[in-house]
């Protein structure tokens, strides 16, 4: 769930998307609002910069302004001006087992929505009929990006679309299955379009080039780079690296730096989670990359430039049982030299030292609520030196996490959990921030809830 802008990480690359400097913003009454473009916000980061919001949960809860009906979906909302977009599935028939080895059929349809971000009001939609054959096929995976006017959605079994962001107007569609000749993952397609100079980024390509680079004006395919076996899951990371503006492109087998101009690759550094799950997008801390995945595969290394300027690998630790932390649905923040994520073997929300792999504390309390489980998912936010975290709970936590320990202030209870994985009920899908509130989706509805002091 990517927009245009590049991963600036704040204290990490300190670089930004030519199209968005300052990120998006719009003006309500007036104070400032920072917009929630696409996955993990405006700097695609997962930080959130506006002031003047509730740094602990008011005795009295928190105020929901409006509700609206969704269907089935993990795709997080984008939120730009007055619209909120958000896509989900309508069911007709089939029945979800969440068997991860099992693909399941649905048939029903697919549809991204726009809604007015003051009243949840629907001012459009798009939709065609879809047919699921995945695990775990509970909708679509991938958030909205919002960009120059235009919204790009993909679905779990590949349809891509551009629309007009303010009318819902179809500029281009096309099936990444079809016309390009791509394997559906069993998961379904996962990756959250990037838009950079004119282009979108997906991780979704056949076993010729799994990294795709199209013209985000009409959808023409450019060029293709990465050969691999499949996928994976991985939204594509923009970064100011060593060789230059640089794509991060992270599959079933290695991650890889790629030049946006032309699919060349600068670097390859080998990285195999098991059941070609590489679904996070590859954190980066000053010249130190991270990435992992399930399996207990991760990996992070330094980026170095020899006499002649050439890109040089240093790797500072590969992670065991022991060490580092295994991701899965939700992507880590690194904040201070620490990676803060959700271990998806134990379900652990866990510190680990970025430099050496050393794992500092674990706690499942912004998780599974209290005990191990399977892919036990938070979705972080951090905004000042505060982390909002989505636990799959349904709970909105506001905590300060720090290297010794981890530090919660409240939390308020925004939606009920309406999938399940592993036997427990989870809700999975990354919330957007903006307009000093909270847009949080389950499979029944889309809320807005306010954080304004």
């Amino acid at each position: 769930m990517f927009t245009r802008h590049f991963l600036s990480f704040a204290s990490f690359f300190g670089y930004w998307g030519l199209s968005g400097l300052f990120g998006s913003a719009l003006l309500v009454g007036t104070s400032f609002a920072e917009d929630w473009p696409g996955w993990m916000g405006p700097r695609a980061d997962g930080t959130w910069t506006e002031t003047g919001v509730w740094e602990r949960i008011p005795a009295e809860g928190l105020k929901i302004s409006w509700r609206t009906p969704v269907g089935l979906g993990y795709s997080g909302p984008a939120v730009v001006g007055n619209q909120v977009f958000v896509s989900d599935f309508q069911k007709k028939e089939g029945e979800s087992t969440n068997d991860p080895g099992t693909r399941d059929n649905l048939k029903g349809t697919e549809r991204l929505l726009c809604l007015d971000s003051q009243t949840g009001k629907t001012l459009w939609q798009y939709e065609y009929p879809e047919e699921y054959k995945l695990s775990y096929p509970g909708g679509p995976r991938a958030t909205p990006t919002v960009d120059n006017g235009r919204v790009y959605h993909l679905g779990a079994e590949g349809h891509l679309a551009c629309l007009e962001a303010a009318s819902g107007k179809l500029i281009w569609k096309m099936s990444i299955k079809k016309d390009l000749g791509s394997v559906v993952p069993i998961w379904g397609y996962s990756s959250h379009p990037l838009v950079y100079g004119g282009n979108v980024y997906l991780m979704a390509g056949p076993a010729d080039g799994a990294l795709l680079c199209l013209d985000a004006a009409t959808g023409k395919l450019k060029w293709k780079a990465l050969p691999t076996k499949e996928p994976g899951y991985a939204p594509v990371v923009l970064n100011k690296g060593k060789t230059g503006v640089e794509l991060l492109a992270y599959h079933p087998e290695a991650i890889a730096s790629v030049s946006p101009e032309t699919g060349s690759v600068n670097w390859t550094v080998t990285l195999d989670p098991q059941y070609g799950m590489s679904i996070m997008g590859p954190r980066v801390s000053g010249n130190v990359v991270f990435a992992s995945g399930i399996g207990d595969k991760g990996v992070a290394f330094e980026v170095k430039t020899d006499n002649s300027g050439k890109p040089k690998i240093l790797e500072l630790w590969r992670e065991t049982n022991k060490t580092g932390i295994p991701i899965a649905n939700s992507t880590p923040l690194v904040v201070d030299g620490i990676i803060y994520g959700c271990d998806c073997q134990t379900g652990a929300f866990r510190a680990v030292d970025l430099k050496t792999g050393e794992r500092l504390w674990e706690s499942f309390k912004p998780t599974t609520g209290n005990r191990r489980g399977g892919h036990g998912t938070g979705f972080i936010v951090k905004n000042g030196d505060l982390f909002y975290i989505f636990s799959e709970t349904g709970h909105l936590i506001i905590a300060r996490p720090n290297r010794k320990e981890y530090e919660e202030i409240g939390r308020f209870k925004l939606l009920e959990p309406t999938n399940e994985s592993f036997g427990r009920p989870v809700v999975w899908a990354h919330p957007a921030f903006s307009q000093k509130a909270v847009f949080a989706r389950n499979d029944k509805e889309i809320i807005r809830v306010e954080l304004a002091k």
